[in-house]
Formats: C-alpha cells, sequence, structure tokens
C-alpha cells in the first residue's frame, strides 16, 4: 500500500514542520512545502530533510482566488491527497475547500472555541485564564471554527511568562499534530 502525499503549508520557524517531519514511520509522504513568506525559517528546514518547496507571494496574484489555482495546480501536479497547515498564517479559501474537502487540517495553539485568529496564545494569557490548550481541526469556511478532531489542555500558572506559556503549548503540538495526522491517514487509507 502506498503512503498518502501530504503538503505542509507554513509562513514562520516551521516547528510543527520539523515535529510532523521527525514522526517515526509517518504514514504519509511530505512531498511539498508551502511557503507564503520567502525567507521564512522553514525554507531551510525544508531543505535539511530534502522536501520540495514552493514559494508563493500571494500580492503577486491580484486575488485569493488567482492565488489559490497556482497553488491547485502544483498540488495537483505533485498527486497531494492531504494538506497540513502548519503556522500558515492566511485564511483559506474556496478554491482550496472545494478541491481538498475534510483533507486540510489547522494546528491552533488555543482550545477552540476559545482565542481564535491571530496571537491566541497572548489573548490567553491576557485574559488571566486558568488553562488554555491546542486543537486540532479541519479548516472551513470560517476562521478556526472548522470540526475539532483533538484538544490537549495547558495549564498556565500563576508565574508563567507569555514565552513559559508559548514553550509548554508548542511542546504539547509537536506531539498532538503528528498523533492526529497518523490517526487521520490511517483511518483514511
Amino acid at each position: 500500500m502506498t503512503n498518502a502525499r501530504a503538503a505542509v503549508f507554513a509562513s514562520g520557524t516551521g516547528s510543527n514542520f520539523r515535529a510532523i517531519m521527525e514522526t517515526d514511520n509517518l504514514l504519509c509522504d511530505v512531498v511539498l512545502l508551502v511557503c507564503d513568506k520567502p525567507g521564512a525559517a522553514v525554507m531551510e528546514k525544508a531543505e535539511k530533510f530534502g522536501v520540495p518547496t514552493f514559494i508563493v507571494n500571494p500580492k503577486d496574484y491580484g486575488s485569493k482566488a488567482n492565488y489559490e489555482r497556482v497553488l491547485l495546480e502544483k498540488l495537483h501536479e505533485t498527486d497531494v491527497t492531504w494538506i497540513f497547515l502548519a503556522g500558515y498564517m492566511r485564511i483559506v479559501g474556496p478554491t482550496l475547500l472545494g478541491e481538498f474537502p475534510a483533507r486540510i487540517i489547522n494546528i491552533h495553539p488555543s482550545l477552540l472555541p476559545d482565542f481564535p485568529g491571530l496571537d491566541a496564545i497572548g489573548q490567553a494569557y491576557e485574559a488571566n485564564v486558568g488553562s488554555t490548550g491546542v486543537t486540532v481541526h479541519y479548516i472551513d469556511d470560517g476562521i478556526d471554527t472548522g470540526p475539532i478532531i483533538a484538544q490537549e489542555e495547558v495549564p498556565v500558572n500563576l508565574d508563567d511568562t507569555k514565552e513559559q506559556l508559548t514553550e509548554r503549548i508548542q511542546q504539547v503540538e509537536h506531539k498532538l499534530y503528528p498523533q492526529v495526522i497518523q490517526e487521520l491517514v490511517k483511518e483514511n487509507r
């Protein structure tokens, strides 16, 4: 049985990309890294793991639909069946959603529906909540509103700095996301 083929979309440092790539016996082949930020640190990680990269600046395409059509062409060309968002800081539009129903997964650093959108860790930290966490969910046409697949709680300690909380959340992300990917790919073989 051949492995599923996946693309990872990332915009930043790529710590979740690295966690996925370092998963023992990953049940899918990551055949493409899509990055919307030329020069992002994730590019170095892709090179280290031998994953081809596709750098696409959305500003070069005039509209979200045009940008996503270019992405779609590359995804079809590489026979991608799954998309894993790993710090991809763009809202996925209908062009991609329509082609990959229930096949675009995201990781978010809060217990959704709490603290959707940008800087979820900062939102939780400023709200002085007793706990926050990590959510893996399907993408839909909203912002962090897709059906939840898995969540894990992370306590917020009274003496936490935002940086300490971020580090603990990332530790959970790096464990939970690859685990969920493995389960989803296995279920959908």
